[in-house]
């Protein structure tokens, strides 16, 4: 039964794919300035058949963009990770830290994360900090507020055993705490990494230098449209291979 239910959510996904790919060649049919999914799989051939060429810092193979961009979100994500958890732990442990912080965050956590774009560059005057700037604060705030609701969430019986075993803070943290809020902690990672991955084409594409987001832009200059589509899929393609890896680690923690 089991075989069966997977043919057949594989037979649909397959159908939707070639939907979209008809969908796709009858609008470039109709646009002659929109390569169709045969002429975009062939560039992205050619693009791929030499990912990692160099030919100074403004020519790099789409291996390199692809790579640079990773990085950016890897130190954003980490950083936001290593300050917004214990700062989550703090929030839901401390319900008047809470209250004290709970203006600043409601005021701050709407802003869009490339407001935060000039700030960033005023303070490290260079566009590749600035990026990695804008994803640690887009970051920050979901590992915060799902770190912060698991740990208010959990059974206040844990808490009294606790007590009455007379278990030191660290001990609580590291045997009750962490592993109850674990699940929490891991959505707001992978809320965290999936904004973060939206968030830095975007500030690639206002700062320059390397990454997908500036190697979009430029190919939007060069009027080249495939490697544009081809630059659309690639990001998906790494956002959901993230996404993956994410829910993957979350179910293997999860231990409600």
């Amino acid at each position: 039964m089991d075989r069966v239910l997977l043919a057949r959510r594989a037979l649909a996904m397959g159908l939707g794919v070639l939907l979209f790919c008809g969908i796709w060649a009858a609008l470039a049919a109709v646009r002659a300035d929109l390569p169709g999914p045969l002429t975009t799989w062939h560039s992205a051939l050619e693009l791929f058949a030499h990912p990692f060429y160099d030919n100074g810092p403004n020519d790099k193979g789409i291996g390199w963009n692809i790579l640079h961009s990773l990085q950016r979100v890897g130190l954003g994500f980490g950083l936001a990770a290593l300050i917004g958890i214990p700062l989550g732990f703090i929030l839901g442990r401390s319900p008047f830290i809470a209250d004290l912080a709970a203006p600043i965050i409601s005021v701050l956590r709407p802003v869009s994360p490339l407001a935060w774009l000039p700030i960033g560059l005023l303070v490290f005057q260079k566009a590749s900090p600035a990026s990695i700037w804008v994803i640690f604060i887009s970051s920050l705030w979901p590992m915060v507020l799902n770190t912060a609701d698991g740990v208010r969430q959990m059974p206040q019986e844990y808490l009294n055993v606790a007590r009455v075993l007379q278990l030191s803070e660290w001990k609580v943290f590291t045997r009750i705490l962490f592993p109850a809020v674990l699940p929490s902690v891991l959505t707001g990672v992978r809320l965290s990494i999936g904004v973060a991955w939206l968030v830095i084409v975007a500030a690639e594409m206002l700062t320059g230098g390397t990454g997908l987001g500036f190697w979009v832009w430029d190919e939007w200059n060069n009027l080249n449209v495939a490697h544009i589509l081809i630059a659309i899929i690639i990001v998906g393609l790494v956002g959901l291979a993230i996404e993956q890896l994410a829910l993957l680690a979350a179910r293997r923690f999860d231990y409600r």
